[in-house]
């Protein structure tokens, strides 16, 4: 199944992404997928760069694949977490990025860390990461629609 959608910055174009790992470009560039290949789990998404020119996967035990301009700046891949990631975001400010769990956690690489709920499961589960409008944070939205602001 298709497990994410997301716009180029450069082109206006789009992507999706598959569980399994593949990649649909449309009026976008294609960088490459993981489609294909053996993953040790499903797919969650695909951030773009935000100056266009790539993007990243991640898959729900946190492991990131970088293509294109994107840079690899670590994962959680083969780490155990408490929870499976969620969502990934990258940050405009150092090109890095930021994964976030099921039960709030976030990882950061390349960018900074500005806390999270990890550790002390919410009543309900994280859905989403997103940068803030200025930059400089991020917002760990749940499934209920509350959205947790850091910094």
């Amino acid at each position: 199944p298709v497990v994410g959608m997301e716009a180029d910055p450069a082109t206006g174009g789009y992507w999706l992404v598959a569980a399994d790992g593949g990649v649909f470009a449309f009026t976008a560039p294609f960088y490459g997928s993981m489609g294909g290949k053996p993953l040790d789990a499903p797919l969650v998404g695909m951030p773009p760069l935000v100056t266009g020119g790539g993007y990243w996967l991640v898959a729900a035990d946190g492991g990131v694949f970088a293509f294109g301009h994107a840079p690899f700046d670590g994962s959680m891949g083969g780490t155990t977490l408490a929870r499976p990631v969620v969502a990934m975001a990258g940050d405009p400010r150092t090109g890095g990025y930021w994964l976030v769990a099921a039960d709030g956690g976030v990882f950061a690489f390349g960018a900074p860390f500005y806390g999270s709920e990890g550790g002390a499961p919410p009543p309900v589960p994280a859905l989403g990461l997103v940068v803030t409008p200025a930059g400089g944070g991020y917002r760990v939205v749940d499934q209920a629609g509350t959205a947790a602001t850091y910094p």
